[in-house]
């Protein structure tokens, strides 16, 4: 991925080239973002894109080695973005303090809480505390959407481990939630 260090370097050049690159499978995994997120968020999968693009290319200290590294850097930043959706809607300007009312035919539907979001990125930056790489293969296949196969991949370990972490991580992410 010379485009990505060229882009890493300030090309800006690099810069415009990289996104048509890798834009559909950051679409992919904003696309896979979304669709775990309750109905009704206000961010859409192309202006989580743009945004998680614009964050990795204004880092100073981003070390991308290629491919691998470049798509766990995007997974981090929509990650990073959702979450800060998640507690600034959390927050009392935001009616984070709402009870819970009765649905009723005579009320509009009111966009859900964000404790969801919340609640996994907690449970996330615990089990990264404890164990590093069980946090990076929630991270791709929970945020990145990648499937058993291609997490293995990228993190360098057989799938069969990947299984075994991934048993745990579900379990200990049950107990967590």
């Amino acid at each position: 991925m010379a485009v990505v260090e060229a882009a890493e370097a300030g090309d800006p050049e690099a810069a415009g080239r990289l996104l048509p690159l890798v834009y559909s499978e950051l679409r992919k995994l904003a696309g896979a973002w979304m669709g775990k997120l309750p109905p009704g968020q206000t961010l859409q999968p192309t202006a989580l894109v743009h945004e998680a693009y614009l964050r990795l290319l204004g880092k100073r200290d981003l070390n991308l080695n290629g491919r691998r590294h470049f798509f766990f850097a995007a997974a981090r930043a929509m990650r990073d973005i959702l979450v800060e959706q998640a507690r600034s809607k959390a927050g009392p300007k935001r009616g984070g303090n709402r009870g819970r009312v009765p649905l009723d035919e005579t009320l509009a539907a009111l966009e859900p809480a964000a404790d969801h979001v919340l609640a996994v990125s907690e449970a996330l930056d615990e089990l990264e505390r404890e164990d590093p790489l069980k946090a990076r293969l929630v991270q791709l296949r929970y945020f990145a959407g990648m499937n058993m196969e291609e997490a293995a991949q990228v993190l360098g370990v057989s799938q069969r481990t990947a299984h075994r972490h991934w048993r745990f991580v579900k379990a200990w992410l049950r107990a967590r939630l």
